[in-house]
């Protein structure tokens, strides 16, 4: 499967998927720690891809996803944005309308 097809794989098969520097409980910058506190916030599971140690994802996503920095926020399988795109329509409510419309299995 090639890195491309593995990126496109990851973010069907995952309704909420961060991909970001380190992981949730050990962000590695700042707009990775932000993006996370945004979607703890939440309370719905998600899933993360940590892009430091998987530097083909990290250097072929932007290619997939068209979209240049990291973070990354996809809500069932469609690019939300970056954390300051997740800042922004946090405060605004619209980010709890899109977390509103992912169903979480048990």
């Amino acid at each position: 499967m090639s890195i491309e097809a593995q990126i496109k794989e990851q973010i069907t098969a995952n309704p909420i998927l961060v991909y970001m520097k380190g992981s949730p409980d050990a962000p590695e910058c700042g707009f990775s720690s932000r993006a996370c506190q945004i979607l703890i916030s939440y309370g719905k599971p998600f899933s993360f891809v940590n892009i430091l140690i998987n530097p083909e994802i990290r250097s072929n996503l932007p290619k997939v996803s068209n979209w240049p920095t990291f973070p990354q926020l996809f809500i069932n399988g469609e690019l939300v944005g970056g954390s300051d795109i997740m800042v922004e329509l946090h405060e605004n409510g619209s980010l709890q309308e899109l977390m509103d419309t992912v169903e979480v299995t048990t």
